[in-house]
């Protein structure tokens, strides 16, 4: 009965398991407007299991309510990383003071994939990416959305 309860005394000592202190660096690491800000998000989303500790929010709408591909353009994992700030950020309280630099990244992350287009299709692409943008910036601010 001794080592019973000197075995839950120390069940109840133990603390649980903390997330890691540096979570708000690898956070802002992975949400600046850098193309390796975005490979180490993309590198990271594809292994999610290597940070669960960090307990980050991976879910995602894509583009919400927008194509997701619009006119063929492959927005949607600039979207999924947008989603990742919004979600992220609105936990840890601390959304207002980046959301700028978030809806930034989101444009830099559309900008990077017009790059493969040239021409009409460049300008057409741009154009979306500028929309999608402005569409966040005015409209991206409540708590709740995502």
């Amino acid at each position: 009965m001794t080592s019973v309860a000197l075995a839950l005394c120390t069940l109840a000592i133990t603390p649980a398991t903390a997330v890691p202190a540096d979570k708000p660096q690898v956070l802002a690491g992975w949400t600046q407007t850098s193309a390796s800000s975005y490979d180490a998000w993309a590198a990271a989303r594809t292994n999610q299991d290597a940070w669960s500790a960090y307990a980050f929010d991976w879910s995602t709408d894509y583009c919400s309510s927008s194509p997701d591909n619009p006119l063929g353009f492959p927005f949607k994992m600039a979207c999924a990383r947008h989603d990742f700030g919004y979600r992220n950020y609105k936990a840890a309280g601390t959304f207002a003071a980046n959301k700028t630099r978030l809806d930034s990244a989101l444009y830099a992350d559309l900008k990077r994939v017009c790059t493969a287009y040239s021409g009409a299709k460049l300008t057409a692409c741009n154009a979306t990416a500028w929309t999608y943008y402005q569409a966040v910036d005015k409209l991206g601010s409540s708590p709740a959305a995502g």
